[in-house]
């Protein structure tokens, strides 16, 4: 079987384990939602017990599994006792705000922590390289929650120039479309900032330790004997063998980054899978957290699996030693 299929086989598998993980962890923690609904709507046993019945939570643990599963696989990921809505709709509607939230930032963060990196690896031993070192790991060290509160108390409270929650202006009434999407905009900065400035320092450390190695290596000897300009060199025969690793450290960050929107979202308000996530533990509102927690778990496991393929394909001495 080839490296393909058999990896591919791997991810279905992880998917399984975690789909089954994920349903035995959400049914055997402490706390019933229809005994929390009983208190606040004063249910009586008859009703609540119609309630399980017509939610499926009267059968066994197994049977239970097995229709969970079965919706699974149709796409039905329950109702949210909650929200009063399907699992399904609520997730869609805060995966398109997480995605923007995180696209955005992304986009940012591997840009200028490249750029970053490589103009500090490129400097070894220099002031600047000192100086971005330094920078980096001051903002590495700092929760992303309290960055967050900085930038709510700077630009918003004390300059207020920014909107510091939601992602448009309340009751808001645009003339056209495009002021609609600037509105969304300016509510994206803080958030977006928020993100960039801590994780921009991690890909700066990845790209400055991978560019350093690979400019000691000898065939960059060899290119600087040739007398190849210091640009070529480092852009051209440099960077591009520094940028494995760094696509390596990217799976990394994308699983990591699902802790950090949660806390980000939280401060802000933002109405994507973070704050869902946080206002259903609240609620113990146990079908979203389980849906929500199998969304998150799979967008991992693939990111993992696009990003090995991807190395492979990068660095075919890899295939070979498969």
């Amino acid at each position: 079987m080839g490296y393909l299929p058999r990896k591919s086989l791997q991810v279905l598998g992880s998917i399984f384990a975690v789909t089954t993980f994920n349903f035995f962890l959400f049914h055997i923690i402490p706390g019933d939602p229809l005994r929390l609904i009983a208190r606040t709507q004063k249910l009586d046993a008859e009703q609540v017990a119609a309630l399980r019945i017509e939610y499926g939570l009267d059968g066994s643990l197994f049977s239970q599994y097995l229709t969970y599963i079965g919706n699974l696989l149709h796409g039905d990921l329950g109702y949210s006792f909650a929200l009063h809505e399907q699992v399904s709709t609520a997730l869609m509607r805060a995966l398109g705000h997480t995605a923007l939230l995180l696209a955005t930032s992304t986009v940012i963060v591997v840009l200028f922590g490249i750029f970053l990196g490589v103009f500090a690896g490129s400097r070894q031993g220099s002031k600047a390289d000192s100086r971005t070192i330094i920078g980096a790991l001051v903002f590495w060290s700092m929760p992303t929650f309290w960055v967050g509160m900085l930038l709510v108390f700077t630009f918003g409270v004390w300059w207020g120039v920014l909107p510091i929650s939601g992602i448009t202006t309340p009751n808001a009434v645009y003339e056209t479309y495009f002021s609609y999407l600037m509105d969304i905009a300016r509510h994206l900065v803080l958030p977006t900032l928020t993100l960039a400035l801590v994780d921009i320092a991690f890909f700066v450390l990845i790209t400055r330790t991978s560019l350093v190695e690979v400019m000691s290596e000898d065939f960059m000897l060899t290119a600087r004997g040739k007398g190849l300009p210091r640009r070529t060199l480092v852009w051209r025969h440099g960077v591009r063998n520094a940028l494995l690793p760094v696509m390596t450290a990217s799976a990394l960050y994308i699983s990591g980054l699902v802790g950090g929107a949660i806390q980000v979202e939280v401060v802000y308000s933002w109405p994507g899978m973070g704050l869902l996530m946080y206002n259903s533990v609240l609620a113990r509102d146990y079908a979203v957290l389980e849906a929500a927690f199998l969304v998150s778990s799979v967008v991992v496991i693939l990111a993992n699996f696009a990003t090995d393929v991807l190395y492979r394909r990068l660095d075919p001495r890899v295939v070979v030693a498969q």
